[in-house]
């Protein structure tokens, strides 16, 4: 059994593909599959899955949502054994799976080890970064409520993705290839122009591939943009890089 977060929930057991009905079983999972192997607290579940509006009997309602959980996996795979995916214990309930057959488990896994080879071994993270970005479906728990643990994953994945596309240029342009990013990057600094690290990024790229005007107004752009919704000027590399740009010297990365 795999679980997929990264999109609409998705329980997968090889060719079977399970969505859950209703929202409040999928949080259920969501919240168990961010602490593989580890009990979450009644507590926690039903704060997340009720926050302030309590039913009337909460553990019982938990009790419920889990035995029905249960009973949909196994109809839906066909394997009893499956029924200790999630185990009771007197503290609350865990998911009892492998870390990496949770994507977002893996993805996390994936993008740590590609950030201690980004800048040593680039052409060893890009294979890894390009694993882990291509488990992505769609935004982070998509479907699974508003719960505090399936917003603050949100936040956390969302920022961890980031993270990698920021180490997956970081690799390419070790590599030299800043004309084949260029068309990758555009989209990223257009939605979060206030990233500064993409902003550096296409610079580098576009400066690297002969188009200095763009990269200066890249930066003009950039440092505008901080202005206005910060109150801000920009970082001091990303400064130091555009009075490199402007003398024509080379960039580094």
């Amino acid at each position: 059994m795999k679980v997929r977060l990264l999109g609409p929930l998705e329980l997968t057991d090889g060719p079977v593909t399970l969505r859950l009905p209703g929202e409040k079983l999928r949080a259920t999972v969501a919240a168990l599959a961010l602490s593989p192997n580890r009990p979450v607290s009644r507590s926690d579940l039903i704060d997340e899955l009720w926050g302030e509006d309590l039913p009337r009997n909460a553990e019982n309602s938990l009790h419920g949502h889990v035995a029905r959980l249960r009973r949909i996996i196994d109809t839906h795979t066909g394997k009893d054994n499956l029924r200790d995916l999630i185990r009771t214990s007197s503290f609350g309930y865990m998911l009892s799976l492998p870390e990496n057959d949770i994507d977002a488990s893996l993805f996390c896994n994936l993008t740590r080890q590609a950030a201690t080879l980004h800048r040593s071994a680039p052409g060893q993270a890009i294979p890894l970064l390009n694993q882990a970005l291509a488990l992505w479906r769609g935004p982070a728990l998509l479907d699974t409520g508003q719960g505090l643990i399936s917003r603050m994953a949100y936040t956390r994945l969302t920022e961890t993705r980031l993270t990698a596309y920021e180490y997956l240029f970081d690799a390419e342009l070790r590599l030299g290839r800043h004309r084949e990013i260029v068309t990758e990057l555009h989209p990223l600094h257009a939605r979060y122009p206030l990233r500064e690290r993409f902003c550096e990024q296409l610079i580098t790229a576009l400066y690297r591939s002969g188009r200095q005007a763009e990269a200066l107004d890249v930066y003009h752009r950039t440092r505008r943009r901080l202005a206005d919704n910060l109150g801000l000027e920009p970082g001091d590399a990303l400064r130091e890089q555009f009075e490199r740009v402007l003398r024509r010297e080379p960039l580094t990365v």
